[in-house]
């Protein structure tokens, strides 16, 4: 039996048929799918096969999944809008922000690519792009002496993909709304596991893809955006995306204005088989709770750590709860030499900056632990102990 104090764990691992078939340690980059999910993009399938499809049905549900989304983040549905994915979403965030030649943005040295491409392609118009060094607590005092009299924003990741800090967003966004600062969050590894509270942050724009903690195949993104802060406008233009949507769809240059809610981002067409497995996917998770979720990642990665201290074995990155990821360890075993061997012994895991990132999700379990743990000892690192 699948021990948590948090849930029933041996009744989600049965919603997840690949976790019986190899030890899945590997959620930071793409969860398994889970039966519910697969069950809701059947129906869409079926639908269309044996209808031509029901498009009213559909988009219906496609905005009772956009209040699930605004649930989870605790906004309201007309802050959420779907894009494709994470990149897609920092970019129609950068490209927003009022900014002008001159002002300057600040990130994290080390942050994910795909957030500071999206920052960093602003140059081009005279915007700086400024980096403060990454270190295992990031908060608002990281970035206080950075700050001056052209800085306009401050975007990045809640949690890294490759060491698993996390970083304090509570503080920094309380320093932004202060001193009158755009707050860009990036939450791929964090949503679904970690909760996350889009008011609590103060952030203007809070982006995520749903391939990871939301267990969604890849492509759909989310976008969370401050209605208050009205003059964030897409950088781009489509009829979906208009506060009057001409019903004889041409085109009238003097009817341009927005939507007044985050649909003002979109840009028509939805993917519709992945908002459906997002809809069942988010029941899953609030079934559960996000809370239980990170709880019973903390748990297993207590054990990890411990089980790691015996072989001598040293982690990368944050091992204190408060700074650290519930569900994202890095081993410091080089990713060249150890990753064939974890795959040759059935442990799904994945090559990092500085070794092997461990992921969890919420149906791991301590006996997936120790299968990774003893797959380590098996190459003769470390010795035996009463744990084992």
């Amino acid at each position: 039996m699948c021990m948590s104090r948090h849930y029933d764990v041996d009744a989600v691992r049965r919603e997840f048929p690949a976790v019986e078939r190899m030890v899945y340690l590997d959620s930071g980059f793409q969860t398994p799918l889970a039966r519910p999910v697969k069950a809701a993009i059947e129906l869409f399938l079926r639908e269309g096969i044996e209808t031509a499809g029901p498009k009213s049905v559909w988009l219906d549900r496609v905005e009772r999944t956009r209040a699930k989304v605004a649930r989870l983040l605790g906004v309201t549905a007309d802050e959420i809008a779907f894009t494709k994915n994470t990149s897609e979403s920092m970019n129609i965030a950068a490209n927003a922000l009022p900014l002008q030649a001159g002002d300057n943005v600040l990130m994290i040295h080390g942050d994910h690519p795909n957030n500071a491409y999206a920052f960093l392609n602003l140059q081009r118009k005279g915007v700086e792009i400024r980096f403060i060094p990454m270190t295992d607590v990031v908060d608002a005092e990281s970035f206080a002496p950075f700050i001056d009299e052209r800085t306009r924003a401050i975007s990045m990741s809640h949690v890294t993909f490759h060491a698993g800090h996390r970083f304090d967003i509570e503080s920094i966004g309380a320093m932004c709304a202060s001193e009158k600062l755009y707050f860009v969050v990036d939450v791929m590894q964090a949503i679904g596991v970690v909760p996350v509270d889009a008011k609590a942050i103060g952030a203007s724009f809070i982006g995520s893809g749903s391939h990871k903690g939301l267990l969604v195949p890849q492509g759909l993104g989310l976008l969370y955006w401050d209605k208050s802060l009205a003059e964030l406008e897409p950088a781009y233009l489509a009829a979906a995306s208009l506060a009057e949507i001409p019903d004889d769809l041409i085109a009238r240059p003097d009817k341009m204005a927005p939507s007044p809610a985050a649909r003002r981002f979109e840009l028509g067409n939805f993917n519709l088989p992945a908002v459906h497995a997002l809809g069942a996917s988010l029941d899953m998770i609030e079934e559960i709770g996000v809370q239980n979720i990170q709880n019973h990642c903390f748990d297993l990665g207590d054990h990890l750590i411990a089980r790691l201290d015996e072989l001598g074995v040293r982690l990368v990155g944050p091992r204190d709860r408060q700074h650290r990821a519930p569900h994202i360890y890095v081993i410091a075993l080089p990713a060249s030499d150890w990753l064939g061997h974890f795959e040759e012994n059935g442990v799904r895991v994945s090559p990092e900056r500085d070794g092997i990132r461990v992921s969890l999700g919420m149906f791991n379990t301590v006996t997936d632990i120790d299968r990774l743990i003893d797959v380590v000892r098996k190459r003769g690192l470390g010795r035996p102990s009463a744990a084992a």
